[in-house]
């Protein structure tokens, strides 16, 4: 074989699988083009090697071909540039999902708060089984309010435990139990402690220590439950879907929540560790919760919701999650 004449003839062709691989974009078009001079650019170095071995034109042939190797299956996009879409797009289309099933669980925490408090205070022997009187008298005068001391240690701690309990919610949210059992826990360790309080008539201090930071902090709660639940029902009822890949898709895009109720309670935590303790009029620490809750809500729903009717579930991009299966319906 004549490599002069090779190179000769083939020249246009390997310049223009070079300008395509170094473009910026490519219209569809133009990719596969670029996969068909790959193709042929291929043929000709395994033509080059077999009649001469490495040469010099070999080696510009292969540069070619590695190069435009890289640009077809090149990685992932760069990390940095997916926070943008992560925090426009995909958190918060995910948590919209999730608006009414974490209205409903919302209610019913609530409503099992009250009735255990009102069940527990509205009976002494049933008070009487929590502790000695002088025990809950002290917690009920001193060690309630005692227990929100400003601290930054105290915040972590109180950020790490929060943020343990919606990555349980939401991680073991197939079993469709251990949220269940996660908000009811919670809501009956809530309610007891309202009733301890309302027995020796301190139930507005309760009230009041709670809501600066519980408003955003138990909200993060109903919303990691809502995603587990969600995911339960994604593989319970699946849809044209195989239970698989309705499961694939719920927990890629609900596990987006875990991640971003992380941040969230962050802040529920701040509020907690150095608002809820403050000498403060309870106006302003009460306001704070209720604009951190209130800016939440606005991300949940009027932001979430712009991203949702764009289309966007929270689940991974295309390029990331793979290929999908056509399914009628």
């Amino acid at each position: 074989m004549d490599l002069d004449a090779l190179t000769t003839a083939r020249r246009h062709e390997w310049e223009r699988l070079r300008e395509l691989e170094r473009r910026r974009r490519l219209s569809g078009r133009e990719a596969d083009e670029l996969v068909e001079r790959y193709q042929a650019a291929s043929a000709d170095l395994a033509e080059a090697k077999t009649a001469a071995g490495r040469t010099p034109q070999a080696d510009v042939i292969s540069t070619l071909i590695a190069g435009a190797r890289l640009r077809l299956t090149r990685g992932a996009e760069n990390p940095l540039r997916a926070v943008p879409r992560f925090f426009v797009l995909q958190l918060p289309a995910a948590l919209y999902r999730l608006r009414w099933t974490t209205l409903v669980i919302a209610a019913a925490f609530v409503a099992i708060v009250a009735l255990v408090a009102a069940w527990i205070s509205g009976d002494p022997v049933l008070v009487a089984t929590l502790g000695d009187e002088a025990g809950l008298e002290r917690y009920a005068e001193n060690e309630f309010v005692e227990y929100y001391n400003p601290a930054a240690s105290f915040a972590g701690t109180v950020w790490t435990n929060n943020a343990w309990i919606a990555a349980q919610c939401v991680l073991f949210g197939i079993t469709g139990i251990w949220p269940v059992m996660m908000l009811m826990q919670n809501a009956i360790g809530v309610g007891t402690a309202a009733a301890v309080l309302f027995s020796f008539d301190r139930g507005d201090v309760f009230v009041l220590y709670i809501l600066p930071h519980g408003m955003l902090e138990l909200t993060c709660i109903f919303v990691a439950g809502a995603a587990g639940l969600h995911i339960f029902w994604a593989w319970i009822v699946p849809g044209a879907r195989t239970r698989g890949q309705a499961l694939a898709h719920a927990g890629r895009s609900l596990a987006t929540v875990a991640m971003g109720l992380v941040l969230v309670l962050l802040v529920s935590a701040l509020i907690e560790g150095f608002v809820t303790g403050q000498p403060w009029p309870w106006p302003i620490k009460i306001g704070i919760g209720a604009a951190a809750l209130g800016a939440f809500l606005f991300y949940m729903i009027r932001v979430g919701g712009r991203a949702a009717r764009a289309g966007e579930t929270g689940d991974l991009a295309e390029a990331d999650r793979g290929a999908t299966t056509l399914v009628a319906g």
